[in-house]
């Protein structure tokens, strides 16, 4: 194992130092227990937008902390989920006094434990809404899940509900935002190599030079499918064939296209990867009319893709296009 760390059981500390340190006009990160929180929360009469997982997928979610996005991310530790007390708190520290939306991925203990920690912020008298995503077509149930994966549309969602509360948007319409989000994206993603935890210290799974895992999450759990590796026209024909078919979209549908690279893949591959996608939406009669191209959900060192579409209307735009300002994500400030 090579890797940029001291001692394994330090790194999530360490990386949420790095975070305070770099971008202290931003956020503020606490140590005890762990969250990353804007620099201004609470605001107050303003409905709060938190989120969480494991460590291990930066940017997501501490990098997305800030105006327009999320005001409070809870990073667990590598691939684990955050505990109760870590979102409890939290939550109280970025509730402005108009509710707290928390943004679930279908993960089961990100599950258990953001609905325990939203019981208990309801007895402090904080009203919680929380909406589950997932968008992930290529299992039905996995390693870590009942029901489909929580994956890309999650970082959509942030940023769509995030404006949406910027703007002053009450809960309700907030909460009814991500399900809307959740209900029209669709992702699937492949891996051309594992990844390495740091604390276990040897690959998730092995994958030979010549193979590739089709459908794999974002804990490095694999795929649907191990084949022989292919061209990436390929594999896009797969992935959105997937993808497209499963909503359906369909002609005449506008679409943000999301091509998000898994931790290891170079932005020239992720570029390739868009070219195809492109061609192949096209060819259906489906217009990208927004796009991300990068590495936003990653899975460590992963090499690998994944897709997400989500299907547009005009709200849907407005408030994508709105203004973001996070470690991570920023345009229009």
């Amino acid at each position: 194992m090579k890797k940029l760390i001291n001692r394994p059981e330090d790194v999530v500390r360490e990386e949420l130092e790095g975070i305070a340190a770099a971008h202290s006009d931003r956020v503020r990160v606490s140590l005890d227990p762990y969250y990353v929180m804007r620099a201004d929360a609470p605001v107050q009469g303003k409905v709060a937008v938190v989120s969480g997982g494991g460590s291990g997928h930066e940017p997501m979610h501490g990098g997305f902390v800030g105006m327009g996005m999320l005001d409070a991310a809870c990073p667990g530790e590598v691939f684990t989920s955050p505990t109760p007390d870590q979102i409890l708190a939290a939550t109280k520290a970025v509730s402005g006094g108009a509710g707290v939306l928390h943004i679930v991925k279908n993960y089961t203990g990100d599950i258990l434990n953001f609905e325990m920690a939203a019981d208990l912020a309801k007895e402090d008298g904080i009203q919680v809404e929380a909406v589950v995503t997932n968008d992930d077509v290529a299992v039905q149930d996995s390693l870590y899940t009942a029901g489909r994966r929580g994956v890309g549309v999650t970082v959509l969602a942030e940023k769509v509900c995030g404006a949406a509360a910027e703007a002053g948007s009450p809960l309700s319409e907030v909460a009814e935002l991500c399900r809307k989000v959740n209900a029209n994206g669709r992702s699937m993603g492949m891996a051309l190599t594992s990844c390495t935890v740091p604390a276990a210290g040897k690959p998730t799974f092995e994958l030979g030079e010549d193979e590739m895992e089709i459908g794999i999450g974002i804990h490095g759990e694999p795929g649907r499918e191990r084949r022989k590796l292919a061209t990436a026209d390929e594999i896009v024909e797969v992935l959105a064939t997937t993808i497209v078919d499963d909503l359906p979209f369909k002609s005449g549908d506008r679409v943000l296209a999301f091509v998000n690279g898994m931790g290891g893949t170079p932005l020239i591959e992720l570029y390739v990867v868009y070219r195809a996608l492109d061609r192949f939406l096209k060819g259906r009669g489906v217009a990208i009319e927004r796009n991300l191209v990068g590495s936003y959900i990653t899975s460590l060192e992963m090499a690998g893709t994944s897709i997400t579409l989500l299907r547009l209307d005009d709200e849907l735009v407005r408030l994508w296009d709105a203004p973001v300002n996070t470690p991570g994500l920023r345009w229009g400030v």
